[in-house]
């Protein structure tokens, strides 16, 4: 296994947490005048675990959210229970 290090001001060689860097910065952050570490931190943690990981709809859970596709995942196994019991 060899290390691997981004270039300095090279985005491309992490394209996944730069497309979210820029999604979280327009969606929540550009709002608030963001006063010290204590308070960006709570920010990018409110921002993902009551939005992003929630509600926000996600290409991979088929456009729905996250809660939504759990919700209809749990459901159709609720029903493949009930056709095999």
């Amino acid at each position: 296994m060899k290390r691997s290090y981004s270039k300095k001001a090279y985005p491309w060689d992490n394209a996944c947490i730069e497309s979210f860097h820029a999604l979280i910065k327009r969606e929540w952050l550009n709002r608030f005048r963001i006063k010290n570490y204590n308070h960006a931190y709570r920010l990018v943690f409110e921002y993902i675990e009551t939005f992003y990981n929630t509600v926000r709809i996600h290409s991979h859970c088929g456009y729905q959210s996250p809660n939504e596709y759990e919700r209809d995942y749990m459901r159709s196994l609720k029903d493949m229970e009930t056709q095999a019991g």
